[in-house]
C-alpha cells in the first residue's frame, strides 16, 4: 500500500516527537519515501540529524536556507499524503486560523493531498474549548484526526491526549489511502445538492423561531460526496460553524425556510443526488414586526402558519434517475414516522436518528442512524463520528445510483 508513496511528515514541539523517529523507520520499511519538516520547537525534543539519518533525506526547517527559498508550494504538491505527528496545540491553532509563520504551516496551506494529524497534548489542553473548536475547524477543512490515546501523560497525570502509537498511525494511514483509492471518483460527473443547519423564522428584528441544529451532519455528508468526486452545492442555514469557501463546496447561505425552499427548488432539477439534512422549521409567524416588540402585557400570543414542505415539493417533481434522501429526527414511534415520511414525501431513503439515543442528534459530533429505503431495506448503524456516518449514508446512495 505504501510502496513508492511520497509521505510528508511534520514534527512539532511535543515530547511525543520521539515516537516520530520510529514512525519514520516504519514508513520507510513499508516502501514509502519520507521527507520531514520540523518546526523550530520540535528541535528541543528530537534532533534534525537523527531525523535526517532515519529518513535518508535532509530535514526541512526554514522558509529560506543559505539565501535560497524553500518552495513550499512544490512540497505541498509533491506528497501523496501529509502527516503531522505529533500535532501540538500551538500548531493546531495555526492550522485552524491560517497563521503562517513557519515552513510546516506554509506547506500545509499549499498541500493538495490528504492531511492526517496525530494530536499530542495534556488532557486539560486536549479538552479545552479552544482545542475542541480548532479540531472541529480543521476537520471542516477536510483534515482527518487520528484518535488520541488514554494513559500516562508528560505531566505525570493519566488521561486523554497521548499521541497514537506509531503502529496505530501506520494502520490509519493504510486505511485512509485504501479508502481514497477505492472511493475517489466514484461520483465523478455527478451533481449533488445538500441542505444543512437550522432555519430562523423572524418574529421581529431581534427575535426568531429556530432549533438546535448545528449543521454538522449535513456538512459531513456534503464533504463526503465531494471527496468521492461529486460537484456539491450546500444550502446552509445559519450556523456557528465557520465553513471556509475553500472546501470545494459551493455554499448557498440562507436564513429562513422560505429562502431554503427557493434555493432547493432552483437547484434540484440539475441535481443527481439530493440530501435534505437541514432541520427546517415547520411553522413561521404569519406576520413579522418591523420594530422590536415591546414587553407590555403578561401574555403574548404568536400566530403561526405552516412553512412549505421542501422534501415533499422535491418528491413531487423528482425525475427518474434522481436520488432523494430525507432525514427524520424523532423521539416516539420513530420507525413508524420514518416510514410514513418515506412514503408521503416520495423519497428514496429516509435517515432516522432518535432523540432518545445518547450522543445522537443535534449538536453532537456523533450520530446513530437507521437508513430506510423505499424497497423495504432497513439498515441500522451504531453510534459513530458524523463523518463516518456520512460515509455509510453515501455508500447507500452510491449503491442505489449504480444499482
Amino acid at each position: 500500500m505504501l510502496k513508492d508513496k511520497k509521505i510528508l511528515l511534520g514534527i512539532t514541539g511535543s515530547i511525543a516527537a520521539y515516537k516520530s523517529l520510529l514512525l519514520v523507520r516504519m514508513l520507510l520499511k513499508a516502501g514509502a519515501e519520507v521527507r520531514v519538516i520540523m518546526t523550530p520547537s520540535a528541535k528541543d525534543f528530537v534532533t534534525p540529524l537523527s531525523v535526517s539519518t532515519l529518513s535518508k533525506n535532509p530535514v526541512l526547517e526554514n522558509l529560506s536556507e543559505a539565501g535560497s527559498w524553500a518552495n513550499h508550494v512544490a512540497l505541498g504538491n509533491w506528497a501523496d499524503l501529509m502527516l503531522i505527528a505529533p500535532l501540538s496545540c500551538n500548531t493546531l491553532s495555526k492550522m485552524a486560523n491560517g497563521l503562517c509563520d513557519n515552513l510546516l504551516i506554509a506547506v500545509y496551506l499549499s498541500a493538495s493531498c490528504p492531511v492526517l494529524v496525530a494530536p499530542a497534548m495534556d488532557e486539560d489542553m486536549w479538552k479545552h474549548p479552544s482545542t475542541v473548536a480548532n479540531l472541529e475547524r480543521i476537520k471542516l477543512f477536510g483534515n482527518r484526526i487520528i484518535p488520541v490515546g488514554n494513559g500516562e501523560l508528560a505531566s505525570g497525570l493519566f488521561g486523554e491526549g497521548r499521541m497514537a502509537e506509531p503502529e496505530d498511525i501506520l494502520d490509519f494511514i493504510f486505511q485512509s489511502l485504501s479508502e481514497a483509492s477505492n472511493l475517489s471518483g466514484t461520483l465523478s460527473g455527478k451533481k449533488a445538492l445538500v441542505t444543512a443547519g437550522p432555519t430562523y423564522e423572524p418574529i421581529d428584528p431581534v427575535r426568531f423561531i429556530g432549533n438546535h441544529s448545528s449543521g454538522k451532519m449535513g456538512i459531513s455528508i456534503a464533504r463526503e460526496l465531494s471527496n468521492r468526486g461529486a460537484k456539491v452545492k450546500l444550502v446552509l442555514g445559519p450556523t456557528e460553524i465557520d465553513l471556509p469557501e475553500s472546501t470545494g463546496l459551493r455554499i448557498i447561505r440562507v436564513q429562513s425556510a422560505d429562502q431554503m425552499y427557493d434555493a432547493c427548488i432552483r437547484e434540484f432539477p440539475d441535481s443527481d443526488i439530493t440530501v435534505m439534512a437541514a432541520a427546517v422549521a415547520d411553522y413561521k409567524p404569519i406576520s413579522v414586526s418591523g420594530l422590536k416588540i415591546k414587553k407590555t402585557a403578561e401574555d403574548f400570543s404568536l400566530k403561526l402558519t405552516r412553512t412549505r414542505d421542501i422534501l415533499k415539493s422535491l418528491g413531487e417533481i423528482k425525475k427518474a434517475g434522481q436520488v432523494l434522501v430525507g432525514f427524520a429526527l424523532e423521539n416516539s414511534n420513530e420507525k413508524n414516522y420514518a416510514l410514513q415520511k418515506l412514503r408521503s414525501k416520495n423519497a428514496d431513503m429516509i435517515v432516522l436518528n432518535s432523540l432518545n439515543d445518547r450522543g445522537a442528534g443535534f449538536g453532537h459530533d456523533t450520530n446513530k442512524i437507521t437508513v430506510f429505503e423505499k424497497e423495504g431495506a432497513e439498515t441500522p448503524f451504531p453510534l459513530q463520528d458524523k463523518q463516518q456516518v456520512a460515509k455509510h449514508i453515501v455508500d447507500r446512495i452510491v449503491n442505489r445510483l449504480y444499482a
